[in-house]
């Protein structure tokens, strides 16, 4: 039982990292007045990058910094379109999905001739904590690096004065721009940062969790992160919350087919695609709950025009 547990609370601290990295990073944005919904393409090509850099330098950390800055660049091309030259955010986030998923299976052709996956590549070491004589608790450093990330944005939205400004622009960005502030520059930077973040939790795919870059190795990922937003009502320390339900629900459909298979001796590999909906099916019924409550920033997804 106690091994069971400490099972599924180390899926869980794996599997919440990129959800939580990329909320708190939307988080930012869309308080700002922008949405994104490239973040399944951030993952996609940050993870990507980051498995080609650790893979030729043997360095999972340069891995890691690619990827936050291919994060990065993704977000300044989001922030250009969406708030300076006033495109539809939406059609903007979806276009980059494709484009993201288009060029990453491309790369693994060129670069090692396979439509499916990367060859293994280094990997950050984890945090053991031994518990029990058979099992040991599994804590990835990303994982407090998220925590920490989401605690320190919190504070900085709620406690600031460059926090208050960066709201004003999702709620009144008239009100804010008579105030002094820079309604488009704030807006391109929350952007930026947020897609950075996003980032960070695509390079964590390959290089803290799976050890190699996989064709679907968002899985969706990018949409959970956004189901989080609204769970957490643009709040990060609910956001931890969330990641937190979402990954263990992650974590609980690996770990349910492989106690089934131990007390009935039968192995469920036909129905190994249902049990990875769990997670996804958990998301629609959680947000389906509590989209009735959440407020959403006044002026998001709308371009601003300066008078």
């Amino acid at each position: 039982m106690i091994e069971d547990i400490i099972n599924l609370l180390s899926g869980t601290f794996t599997s919440m990292a990129p959800i939580l990295l990329a909320a708190t990073g939307e988080i930012i944005t869309e308080k700002s007045g922008v949405v994104n919904i490239g973040l399944e393409g951030i993952f996609i090509i940050s993870s990507f990058t980051a498995a080609v850099t650790a893979l030729y330098t043997g360095d999972p950390y340069l891995g890691l910094l690619v990827g936050i800055i291919i994060g990065l660049l993704s977000g300044i091309l989001h922030g250009f379109i969406s708030v300076y030259l006033r495109g539809d955010q939406i059609i903007a986030g979806v276009g980059f999905n494709s484009f993201a998923y288009g060029i990453s299976v491309l790369g693994m052709i060129a670069l090692w001739g396979s439509y499916s996956n990367s060859p293994p590549v280094p990997k950050m070491p984890n945090i053991i904590i031994h518990v029990t004589e058979n099992s040991d608790l599994v804590i990835p450093p990303i994982t407090i690096t998220a925590i920490v990330i989401a605690v320190i944005t919190w504070f900085f939205l709620e406690k600031t004065k460059w926090g208050l400004k960066l709201r004003a622009c999702g709620e009144e960005p008239k009100a804010a721009e008579a105030m002094g502030v820079h309604v488009l520059r704030t807006r391109f930077l929350a952007t930026v940062v947020g897609a950075g973040l996003t980032g960070l939790g695509g390079s964590y795919l390959v290089i803290g969790w799976l050890g190699s870059f996989i064709k679907t190795i968002s899985a969706g990922r990018g949409f959970i992160a956004l189901a989080n937003v609204a769970f957490s009502n643009w709040n990060p320390l609910m956001a931890i919350v969330g990641a937190i339900i979402f990954g263990f629900f992650d974590a609980f459909s690996t770990y349910l087919p492989i106690t089934l298979q131990k007390i009935t001796g039968q192995q469920f590999t036909a129905e190994a695609n249902l049990f990875m909906t769990i997670p996804y099916l958990a998301t629609v019924i959680i947000v389906a709950i509590i989209m009735k409550k959440v407020k959403t920033p006044r002026a998001l997804g709308k371009p601003y025009i300066k008078e």
